[in-house]
């Protein structure tokens, strides 16, 4: 939603993984939110904080809002919940469609459909994100390697 929990988390974690793969220079990796709430803000001190405790840093990346040009720009754009999928699809152009898909997609059965929002909660919830986001990140670059025939 305002980009400074979730998606920069995934962001941060698919990061690493595309790096440790040495494909950062096929795959283009960027985190936006559904609302304005936190534009040019640096990831909640939660986020970055449970975050640096398994190895990865958020500390360059500044929300942003969904923009109209990202629907062309990017192969996938992954919604976090079925809310914000639900709001992408309003704005997304319908040729674009089937770029949407919600992230915990690519998560082994049983971890549920979305990544819960933290914001309201304590530590377990930012590390709650942190484990479906590395699950979900691990199959995610499992599809795109094969996309990309690597």
């Amino acid at each position: 939603m305002g980009n400074i929990c979730r998606s920069p988390t995934a962001e941060g974690v698919f990061r690493h993984l595309v790096r440790r793969e040495g494909l950062q220079d096929r795959i283009h990796i960027d985190s936006a939110g559904t609302h304005d709430y936190h534009v040019g803000s640096p990831p909640d001190e939660r986020s970055s904080h449970h975050a640096s405790l398994r190895g990865y840093d958020l500390s360059a990346l500044r929300a942003r809002q969904v923009e109209t040009r990202d629907f062309e720009r990017f192969d996938l754009i992954l919604a976090m919940d079925h809310e914000n999928l639900a709001l992408l699809r309003e704005d997304c152009p319908a040729q674009h469609a089937g770029k949407l898909r919600r992230l915990m997609e690519f998560a082994p059965a049983g971890l549920g459909e979305a990544v819960a929002d933290p914001y309201y909660g304590g530590g377990k919830g930012f590390e709650t994100v942190l484990d479906h986001v590395e699950a979900a990140c691990e199959g995610l670059l499992r599809h795109v390697k094969a996309q990309l025939g690597a």
